[in-house]
């Protein structure tokens, strides 16, 4: 399932040394997956735990003594609550199978195998989102189904649901036209009854079409019988359905008061269909086919291909052809996208300035010929617009909709994934999303990156923005921090949460420290230059800690722009701190002989953060992001913060809070005596530090 990158898993642990606990919490954190823990010390504390705060998974020591194994199962039963338990094992034999398995533990993990470890704690924690949003989608089904029930009988379409021919439902307008006063005399009716005895025969055939699955007509037109055998001439429109679970037909009759030519509704039909720009479909109609789409490919194992297209730097060629010939410029894409399509799929306008295709029984193979053969239709062309003739390419993303991806807000999700992905490394090509090919499209997808990420290491393709760091106890020295951003051209910046993870798998993060700390650097000699002393703090990634050529880089960078080292704060994360402890102190050891400073960040989520502060004693701490949100309705993380900041204080260590968004966290972290803030809220990151600290 997926989730957010900057989701945390709410863990506990119990088990009854710390330091088994620590590593666990390490491990995973090692892997990508951010951990807020808790460790009970006791039975009464586990209670506690479970009725103050949400849970997503317990790891528990099957061999331990100070709460044992069956009290956490018999405490967690108790609560009430959806929380999958993994039983941690030395080892695993049949006594302890059983044991695991009568006292509800949904799996076994060993502790000496931490990639086993760490693949069960992935599993359980899909699983529990997965259970999660199916609460969350039946609530809204039986909402949803409440109002659409709601909305069908106060309806003044006469709308019936009909299976095998026979009426379940009916509303008041349906009743009416027939002249039946309440539902009891129309239930368990064949709609037969309700038609002219000429229509029976042709009817019939239709029931039977239906029933085979087959699609029902847009229309059918016949003559209709009222309760007292009173005939009239009427439509009927067929939709598939289910009510109260059961797949049914939902039928409306309209009375046909008067004669309307048939060629003039179709061509009002057409138009209502029609983007007027562009002349593909519409938004709203191109949804309608791609919902059937997904639903046949759910239902019949059917493959089918969405494409969506956005034309590279828009807002450059908007600049270049003005403002009033945008409308021009899409409907000569529309033009040129259909001739490249032809007649082997349906396009559409999908948004401002994105196209959409959609093809009808396609596998991958065909799916990523028909994008190349758009991009190449775009890339090969000279659009003529107006006066004006350009070249417009097209980042183009791409789904292989089949039954492991039937749903419609996936796939429009992975199509626009892959269209910001082309376009974040250059443009001018496509990505389809195939899942039963996800390696060979991620392995294309990690190629493109890594050398869009070369490319930017070697041509000056970064960029660092700065985001104020505000004192609250009266401090108006300047400090900001430092942050990274890939340009993808045209103006569009890439947080580092795109790539960080494939430049670490690469072995690129050295070179992108140096790259951020070498131009931090600049930046501060300019700043001093301009009679402007600034603080910059700037992280570290894990990869520079074994590398002693970072700390002479450091020092041949503050000398060659004559900048003080106490003006450079280098963050590292307390996690890998944790993990690599003896790196991290001689790292610190080496920097503080040029005076540069330390901040440790993401403090305070460790099971013992202060614990760390005996082996290295930084000059600042970033209290970790997750207490922080939503701080003034959230009285526990009130007092962890005080308590931070107040044991921070006594070792001379200053604090600092980041992501703050609102007054009210402001003054909570005031009175808490915490030293910095950071956040939107106060000031955004931007190229410029023209924030005014007086």
């Amino acid at each position: 399932m997926s989730k957010n990158p900057d989701q945390a898993l709410r863990l506990m642990i119990v088990d009854d040394s710390g330091e088994d606990a620590e590593a666990i919490v390490s491990g995973l954190r090692n892997s990508g997956i951010a951990v807020r823990p808790l460790r009970p010390a006791s039975g009464e504390e586990l209670a506690a735990m479970l009725g103050a705060q949400p849970i997503d998974l317990v790891l528990a020591a099957q061999q331990a003594s100070d709460i044992p194994f069956a009290d956490v199962m018999q405490a967690i039963a108790a609560s009430g609550k959806d929380i999958p338990v993994v039983a941690v094992s030395n080892g695993i034999d049949d006594a302890g199978l059983h044991e695991a398995q009568s006292t509800g533990a949904r799996n076994i993990a060993l502790r000496h195998k931490p990639q086993q470890l760490l693949a069960t704690v992935r599993r359980e924690w899909d699983d529990l989102e997965g259970r999660r949003a199916l609460r969350k989608l039946e609530a809204r089904v039986r909402e949803t189904e409440r109002r659409c029930d709601t909305l069908i009988e106060s309806s003044r379409d006469p709308i019936a649901y009909v299976h095998q021919g026979m009426h379940i439902r009916a509303n008041s307008a349906y009743l009416e036209m027939f002249g039946y006063e309440s539902f009891e005399d129309l239930e368990g009716m064949s709609l037969l009854d309700l038609v002219a005895p000429q229509h029976v025969e042709d009817f019939k055939q239709l029931l039977k079409d239906l029933a085979k699955g087959e699609p029902p007509p847009a229309r059918y037109d016949l003559e209709a019988r009222d309760f007292e055998g009173n005939g009239f001439p009427a439509s009927m429109e067929f939709a598939s359905a289910l009510y109260e679970g059961e797949a049914c037909q939902q039928v409306i009759f309209r009375r046909q008061e008067q004669e309307v030519d048939p060629g003039l509704a179709q061509e009002l039909e057409e138009l209502r269909q029609r983007d007027q720009v562009t002349g593909l479909l519409n938004r709203p109609t191109f949804l309608h086919m791609l919902e059937d789409a997904v639903a046949e490919a759910a239902r019949s194992n059917a493959q089918h291909g969405l494409l969506l297209l956005e034309p590279d730097h828009y807002q450059r060629l908007l600049h270049e052809i003005g403002l009033d010939a945008a409308d021009t410029m899409l409907a000569a894409m529309a033009e040129r996208l259909q001739a490249a399509i032809g007649d082997d799929a349906v396009a559409a306008r999908f948004s401002e300035h994105s196209l959409a295709v959609l093809m009808r029984g396609n596998d991958y193979a065909q799916t990523t010929a028909l994008a190349e053969r758009i991009r190449e239709a775009f890339a090969s062309h000279v659009f003529q617009i107006g006066n004006r003739s350009s070249v417009i390419t097209a980042s183009i993303g791409g789904v292989q909709i089949g039954e492991k991806i039937a749903s419609v807000t996936q796939v429009l999700a992975k199509a626009n994934q892959g269209v910001q992905s082309s376009i974040g490394v250059g443009g001018n090509r496509f990505e389809i999303f195939d899942p039963s090919a996800v390696e060979r499209a991620e392995e294309e997808h990690v190629q493109a990156w890594v050398s869009r990420l070369r490319d930017a290491l070697d041509q000056e393709g970064f960029v660092l923005h700065y985001q104020p760091v505000i004192s609250l106890q009266g401090d108006t020295g300047a400090v900001y921090e430092t942050f990274l951003r890939l340009d993808a051209g045209d103006g569009e910046l890439v947080k580092p949460l795109s790539f960080l993870q494939i430049a670490e798998e690469h072995g690129l993060l050295w070179e992108i420290d140096r790259y951020v700390i070498g131009h931090t650097i600049t930046a501060i000699g300019q700043q001093i230059s301009a009679g402007k002393p600034t603080t910059l703090l700037v992280k570290v990634s894990q990869a520079s800690l074994d590398d002693d050529s970072l700390v002479r880089f450091i020092g041949e960078q503050l000398t060659a722009h004559g900048v003080p080292g106490e003006y450079l704060v280098l963050q590292l994360p307390e996690a890998k701190v944790f993990t690599h402890l003896k790196a991290a102190q001689e790292f610190a050891a080496a920097i503080g002989k040029l005076d540069c400073r330390i901040a440790l960040e993401q403090f305070g989520a460790g099971l013992d953060s202060f614990q760390l502060l005996a082996h290295l004693k930084p000059n600042m701490v970033k209290i970790d992001r997750s207490f922080v949100e939503e701080l003034p309705k959230n009285q526990p993380n009130q007092d962890r913060i005080r308590d931070i900041a107040t044991k921070a204080r006594e070792l001379g260590i200053r604090t600092i809070a980041e992501f703050v968004s609102d007054a009210a966290s402001m003054s909570i972290l005031f009175s808490a005596g915490v030293d910095y803030v950071e956040g939107n809220f106060l000031a955004g990151a931007g190229p410029d530090m023209s924030y005014d600290f007086e």
